[in-house]
């Protein structure tokens, strides 16, 4: 997990937000707060946000709805709460891509073990399961140690920028990016400039990589989100 851990809590109920919030940054967490879908997405789309949770029941949206709109776009962790206790809209919850489901009222020390193990699956999903990584058949090989990209046994030559945002991707295995999470990801929350430079990394590095950089097989564009990699 990264050393600046932001937590996002959506709830239109001051009390419990002033309770998760005083819990989470007694932990070196950094909150920001929510009370209706449209502030909750405001801060999800500026900042690197590594947890959301989540209250079912909202003014201008249904929690569900918020869910279902931001696993459109990322895999960010998200935890529900909610006052229902009916088997069914957890089931709900969890099938359109909640990592967990807590009903009120809830113990503060549960919740807090539920959000430390959210985000270690998390970690452990996007963890690398190797050093050197090899697709479709050993035609495009990346060694993260060495920096070294190889297209069809011929060393591929990436400028630094292009290689982490490669790599990232690759890390990130079936993870969709923005561009602004490719930003923060792979050049880090020091890069000055336009997300839109993502664009042209992105085309740049398909010329190198790419047997037809207009049909890529290993960076594709997910329309109206951003970018993910296709490799196998």
């Amino acid at each position: 997990m990264d050393d600046e851990k932001k937590v996002l809590i959506v709830d239109d109920e001051i009390k419990i937000i002033e309770v998760i919030k005083a819990l989470l940054e007694s932990k070196d967490f950094i909150v920001f707060i929510a009370e209706n879908a449209k502030d909750a997405f405001n801060i999800f789309e500026k900042e690197n946000i590594s947890l959301i949770i989540l209250d079912l029941m909202l003014p201008d949206m249904s929690g569900e709805e918020i869910c279902s709109i931001i696993r459109k776009k990322s895999r960010i962790p998200i935890i529900m709460l909610t006052a229902k206790i009916d088997e069914e809209d957890k089931i709900k919850g969890l099938g359109i891509g909640a990592d967990d489901y807590m009903t009120k009222p809830f113990s503060l020390k549960e919740l807090y073990a539920r959000v430390e193990a959210v985000l270690r699956r998390s970690e452990d999903y996007i963890k690398p399961l190797y050093e050197i990584g090899y697709f479709r058949d050993h035609d495009l090989v990346i060694d993260f140690q060495s920096h070294v990209v190889k297209k069809k046994n011929l060393e591929v030559n990436l400028t630094a920028n292009e290689f982490k945002i490669l790599a990232t991707l690759i890390k990130y295995p079936n993870k969709v990016f923005t561009r602004s999470e490719l930003i923060v990801s792979a050049l880090g929350n020091g890069f000055e400039g336009y997300d839109r430079i993502i664009d042209s990394h992105i085309k740049n590095i398909r010329q190198k990589i790419e047997d037809n950089p207009k049909e890529s097989v290993y960076l594709l564009t997910v329309h109206g989100v951003g970018y993910k990699f296709g490799g196998d």
